[in-house]
């Protein structure tokens, strides 16, 4: 029989013990923190997350699948690097291949993290987003009901993926707006054609790159050989239009810049930690565009791969840049597949111009900064009412010449007719100030080079 004092000491004895367990426990967590603090090894930190795996899989409130707990943990890693390393699983590894070709299901934006906000790099041509007015530095604040805050790229791709003729809807913050505004929006299939080309002005050539894909240098060829047998085999300039061109495939930024960059210079080169990241590009295709001006638009939805050209040509001085600062995306990303058919996206170097400039963060300054003006589409008629003229004026002389109020009622019927004529869709460019400029720039060159051969 065990007396109160008795109990009493066993009790105490009871709590030394716990005491006891609980200081060893302290102890040995501490010591293992601080050595994995001291050593930073490896081996110690990959035994963290043994620990932590096996903590949840044997104590966890629902029996955990060890795949998603690695998944989770695989995705975690990269991107806490920067926002463009990301772990794709199969069916993400799989869309990312199809991209490449020009075609998926979705809306059609590319997306980036910035400043830790889901942002628009650039709306696709011709897309549910282009259509329905969503523009280059857009915020994503929601997707459907769901917040962005802390979303990785791929599950916000993911969620705005889908089924032609599915519904999402998108809300958007953008400077200038009071507060955010929803856009709802029609899933299609993405047919991303990459390259779009025509004559403007008999003689220039227009030339628009969307997104830098497996055919866009096969394309580009096509184009300006087309364009070329069109103007009786020659042609006066070129504007190339990278604006909101979210780049793409490194390779075709390479052959693009081939065919302007002269023979055995530099196009772009990269550097990184891996022998394998240190890459030089150098032009290599003998056969050359002929050396007509060429004016090359950007913005701040050009990156990547668009970059890479802007800056090849404006480092060999064989293009004028014009429009506003790129995005500056200067990192080139590699695709390593994986044994279950899933893949990584992981950054591993940076890419320079040929004169060294890293583009990262950066972006490429244009030689002539043009920001974007709306024009109205009646633009023949918005101008002439922007300007005083002489039969403006009050008491104005008629001019003495042959042609009365009858011819003068013919040339407006004329003038209308071109005003018409002008609002067509393939017209458009009409009313394209920054492509207006780049056209100006381009005769003005013509006409600079005219008067010299008179001399």
């Amino acid at each position: 029989m065990s007396t109160p004092g008795s109990k009493k000491t066993k009790m105490i004895a009871g709590f030394a013990v716990v005491a006891a367990v609980l200081v060893m426990f302290i102890g040995i967590s501490s010591q293992r923190y601080c050595s994995a603090e001291g050593k930073g090894s490896d081996y110690e930190s990959i035994e963290l997350f043994t620990d932590v795996m096996a903590i949840i899989k044997k104590s966890y409130v629902e029996e955990a699948d060890t795949k998603k707990l690695v998944y989770g943990a695989i995705n975690g890693m990269l991107t806490s690097l920067d926002p463009h390393s990301s772990f794709m699983p199969p069916d993400t590894y799989k869309e990312m291949k199809i991209d490449t070709k020009g075609a998926f299901g979705g809306l059609g934006i590319e997306i980036s993290i910035k400043d830790g906000a889901l942002t628009v790099i650039s709306p696709i041509e011709d897309t549910p987003a282009f259509k329905a007015g969503i523009k280059s530095g857009d915020h994503i604040l929601k997707i459907d009901d769901k917040f962005t805050k802390d979303i990785n790229i791929n599950d916000a791709v993911k969620k705005m993926r889908g089924l032609k003729g599915t519904s999402v809807t998108l809300t958007i913050m953008r400077e200038g707006f009071d507060r955010p505004k929803e856009f709802p929006l029609v899933r299609d299939i993405i047919q991303v054609k990459s390259v779009k080309s025509r004559l403007v002005d008999g003689g220039y050539a227009y030339v628009r790159i969307a997104q830098f894909q497996e055919k866009t240098d096969e394309d580009l060829s096509k184009a300006l050989k087309s364009m070329r047998e069109q103007n009786k085999g020659e042609l006066k300039g070129l504007i190339l239009d990278m604006r909101n061109d979210p780049g793409g495939l490194l390779d075709q930024a390479v052959r693009v810049s081939d065919h302007f960059v002269p023979e055995g210079q530099m196009i772009v080169y990269t550097e990184g930690r891996e022998k394998d990241s240190k890459m030089k590009f150098i032009a290599k295709n003998a056969i050359k565009e002929p050396n007509y001006p060429i004016v090359v638009l950007i913005n701040g939805g050009s990156a990547s791969a668009s970059e890479i050209v802007a800056g090849a040509l404006q480092d060999h001085k064989r293009a004028i840049i014009m429009g506003t600062q790129s995005f500056g995306k200067g990192s080139v990303q590699t695709i390593i597949p994986l044994s279950d058919d899933s893949g990584l996206r992981l950054t591993t170097a940076r890419y320079y111009t040929p004169k060294g400039r890293s583009i990262q963060a950066k972006g490429i300054t244009p030689d002539i900064v043009v920001e974007m003006v709306e024009l109205p589409k009646e633009s023949a008629v918005k101008k002439d009412a922007l300007h005083l003229r002489e039969k403006d004026l009050e008491n104005h002389f008629e001019s003495e010449g042959k042609s009365g109020p009858a011819d003068a009622k013919k040339n407006e019927k004329k003038e209308d007719k071109a005003v018409q004529l002008s609002q067509k869709p393939e017209d458009n460019l009409k009313n394209d100030y920054q492509v207006l400029r780049a056209l100006d720039l381009l005769k003005g060159w013509e006409l600079i080079k005219n008067m010299g051969a008179g001399n």
